[in-house]
């Protein structure tokens, strides 16, 4: 394998894992009205984030790949958001786990910018 299969691989691998450590982060939130919805949008998102990557890495042009790219963008800040609403509601008790995700969502968001970026240079 190529250093650059290995990195698309691995992004395939952590978004994921993101996805699914989301869904079991949404599992300990405090149930309410307010935290199922929060609940719904984030984990749209998050699943989004990595079923686009994978369609961007078997796109079938630069422009379907810079689309799927631009998806994952969206979805990954998207994440972002739902994670600081779950902050600032005081929705979950677990301000670890909430900041680590926090951060993955917005690693995975500047990697996938950065790709973005370069596509349009």
């Amino acid at each position: 394998m190529t250093e650059k299969e290995i990195f698309i691989e691995e992004l395939k691998n952590r978004t994921r894992k993101f996805a699914v450590d989301i869904i079991l982060f949404c599992n300990s939130l405090i149930k309410c009205k307010a935290s199922s919805v929060v609940t719904y949008q984030l984990v749209k998102a998050s699943t989004s984030v990595g079923a686009n990557y994978r369609a961007a890495c078997r796109a079938r042009s630069k422009s379907e790949f810079f689309s799927k790219i631009c998806i994952v963008v969206e979805e990954a800040d998207e994440s972002v958001y739902w994670l600081e609403i779950i902050n600032d509601a005081n929705l979950s008790s677990d301000l670890n786990e909430l900041l680590r995700l926090k951060n993955e969502a917005i690693e995975i968001t500047k990697i996938m910018t950065t790709t973005k970026k370069t596509l349009t240079k």
